[in-house]
């Protein structure tokens, strides 16, 4: 960080403060975040086991942070389906849903199920996207521009959304059917990957370009926990200069 800041690339960090479903100190932690706005934090998360520990068991937490105006986002459709994304964005108001990979669930061909495993998404053409329908809480999460923090090598190894590859993962259907999608490791050390790793397995695996790797990344900063002053600098000052570079080369 050092060397960024005095090449004049200065790198600043905020961070998420992580309640655990299974565990019993969510309003805790939510407390936590608000007490801790103006030192860094920059929302509040929760994580861990998704079956058998809903959303709405920490329905306080969630009440606590929106009195308080605080941003939070909501590990949902994972390990568990359509249930858990509804209840984190309808009743606890989440302003993002990590993973989310299970919404693939509420879309359909025909009025049938999508088996991304019968052919990857990345060799779809582009009227076998147009042919998709979107179900109702699908439709609500586009529509309301609700982020989707996807992981594509962690869903991998956990199996969620039915993918096996990079290729049939998901991610590569939303982004192409316009849902506000972000792109994530979700975490380094237990998947051993980076950003730059999940960015070159979409890219050698999925066929994605500068195009779509710019629309995920100002996807990111536009649904960011961070002032709107500061999240326009970065899109205007370093994401939007730095993709019009890589054009040219």
């Amino acid at each position: 960080m050092a060397q960024a800041k005095e090449s004049g690339h200065p790198i600043v960090v905020r961070s998420l403060l992580t309640g655990m479903r299974h565990a019993e100190r969510s309003l805790e932690i939510a407390e936590l975040t608000v007490k801790h706005r103006d030192e860094a934090i920059a929302g509040y998360d929760i994580a861990g086991a998704e079956d058998g520990f809903a959303p709405t068991l920490h329905l306080p937490a969630f009440e606590h942070l929106r009195k308080n105006n605080m941003h939070f986002t909501i590990h949902a459709g994972e390990a568990f389906g359509l249930p858990s994304i509804w209840e984190a964005v309808q009743l606890c108001g989440a302003e993002r849903i990590g993973h989310g990979v299970r919404l693939i669930d509420d879309l359909s061909v025909d009025g049938n199920a999508i088996d991304v495993s019968a052919k990857p998404v990345a060799q779809w053409s582009q009227a076998e996207c147009d042919a998709v329908g979107a179900g109702s809480l699908a439709s609500y999460i586009r529509d309301r521009r609700i982020a989707l923090e996807m992981c594509p090598s962690s869903n991998l190894q956990t199996a969620a959304g039915g993918a096996t590859t990079i290729a049939s993962h998901p991610i590569t259907l939303f982004h192409r059917l316009g849902f506000r999608v972000t792109l994530n490791p979700d975490n380094r050390l237990v998947s051993g990957t980076t950003m730059s790793r999940e960015m070159q397995l979409l890219a050698d695996e999925a066929g994605w370009g500068l195009d779509d790797f710019e629309r995920v990344t100002v996807n990111a900063m536009r649904s960011a926990f961070l002032p709107y002053a500061q999240r326009k600098a970065i899109l205007d000052e370093q994401i939007v200069p730095g993709y019009a570079a890589a054009r040219n080369g």
